[in-house]
């Protein structure tokens, strides 16, 4: 397996990203939308050059959410024009940034959102062209993390859309000119997919009507699920295509000459396959019953985010360079942090591992090492190697550096 030959040459912990497999997973997504749209890449779930590069080559936008993310989807080759700017907080910095970088095109959040994006813009003579963002009344069952449908920061509620449709048409140099709407991530099953997509494109034919405007892109979102740190295959989600069609056709006519043109996101289903973490064995040992193994990776390198809702329990699939008979039960396996919040797994069985073995996490291309704990007690952060098949692309290291601004006392 190259990922542990890389492990042995480049130290550990290690990220290794796979273009081969990006490229796969794409044409996987492209089976399942609905013909002709539109996908962003969100490069919230790994920006790496190579990773985001790959998906700009393949024809994707992106999907942003700071300026960060813009010069790294710069960076990347995707042109200012197919970059969309989102989130609920954009600062006037924000703002200006993205208009320098020639980036025109927004999701609004709520009429203050638009009015700040519109102000600016116009300030500096440019046009700038907003999808509103919406948050329905009603969550779909089923979701396990919700993005709308409930009380979010996400969006402007859908009835409030409805009740003064005035508020939300432009501002400024800000046209509204398509609708946002993404309800749930990480989605595994088909019906709930299919549910929340049925929900959003009845609620923006709804919303058009009120708006009464030109549109001239619905983003329905995404979700699509992928296994996280654990084993397991893209799910394929075929048994929706022929139903989310059908529900097209019925509630947005026009969407097949493009008027509007439909729209997706994905992050997790594009690069989720793609990654695998290598770490090393540092030490095994027993404690009030209790045994465990120690990395050198933890939450610094995987499972920090706090939007996996709890710091330390991913609990991953921990994959051995061997096998063997005898397994160590009531595991816990942690990290390298001072800290008793760098932990894995508890109460799992492993092989029979010993200090220096090496061991892969698998899946693990998505909210990896950029989701995680970098800063935190100051580990160097883990390693990243971009490979095609079995050739090495790129190898680098990300670094935390401190900027230090000139004052007048």
């Amino acid at each position: 397996m190259i990922q542990y030959e890389l492990g042995e040459r480049f130290g550990t912990p290690l990220y290794v990203y796979d273009l081969a497999e990006i490229r796969q997973s794409y044409l996987d997504l492209q089976e399942l939308l609905p013909k002709p749209s539109k996908l962003y890449y969100s490069l919230k779930a790994n920006p790496h050059p190579n990773v985001a590069g790959e998906l700009a080559t393949l024809g994707c936008s992106a999907e942003v959410s700071s300026v960060g993310e813009i010069s790294a989807a710069l960076a990347a080759g995707y042109a200012a024009a197919d970059i969309l700017m989102t989130g609920p907080g954009k600062s006037e910095a924000d703002i200006v940034f993205a208009l320098h970088q020639g980036v025109t095109r927004f999701s609004v959040d709520s009429p203050t959102d638009l009015a700040r994006v519109g102000t600016i813009a116009q300030n500096h003579t440019t046009d700038v062209f907003c999808l509103l963002r919406l948050n329905a009344d009603e969550p779909v069952p089923g979701m396990g993390l919700s993005m709308t449908g409930t009380a979010s920061a996400f969006g402007a509620d859908a009835s409030w859309v409805l009740s003064n449709p005035e508020l939300f048409r432009e501002s400024g140099t800000a046209t509204v000119v398509g609708l946002h709407l993404y309800m749930g991530t990480n989605i595994s099953d088909s019906f709930t997919l299919l549910k929340q997509f049925e929900t959003s494109i009845a609620l923006a034919a709804q919303v058009r009507e009120a708006l009464n405007i030109p549109l001239d892109e619905i983003d329905l979102g995404g979700g699509f699920g992928m296994p996280y740190a654990r084993q397991g295959v893209r799910p394929l989600f075929s048994d929706i295509v022929s139903a989310l069609i059908d529900c097209l056709d019925s509630q947005l006519a026009g969407w097949r000459t493009q008027s509007p043109q439909l729209s997706f996101e994905s992050g997790r289903y594009l690069v989720g396959s793609c990654g695998t973490l290598v770490c090393r064995v540092l030490d095994v040992k027993s404690s009030k019953g209790q045994n465990f193994v120690v990395l050198d990776g933890g939450i610094n390198c995987l499972g920090g985010m706090s939007g996996l809702r709890r710091v330390p329990r991913i609990v991953p699939d921990i994959q051995a360079t061997f096998q063997q008979n005898e397994l160590i039960d009531k595991c816990s396996v942690v990290g390298p942090l001072c800290t008793p919040l760098d932990i894995w797994s508890q109460g799992v069985q492993l092989p029979q591992l010993v200090p220096g073995d090496l061991v892969t996490i698998p899946n693990v291309g998505a909210y990896g090492l950029t989701a995680s704990l970098l800063a935190f007690l100051g580990h160097k952060p883990a390693k990243e190697i971009v490979i095609d098949e079995e050739n090495i692309i790129s190898v680098s290291q990300l670094s935390l550096n401190r900027q230090t601004y000139h004052h007048d006392d």
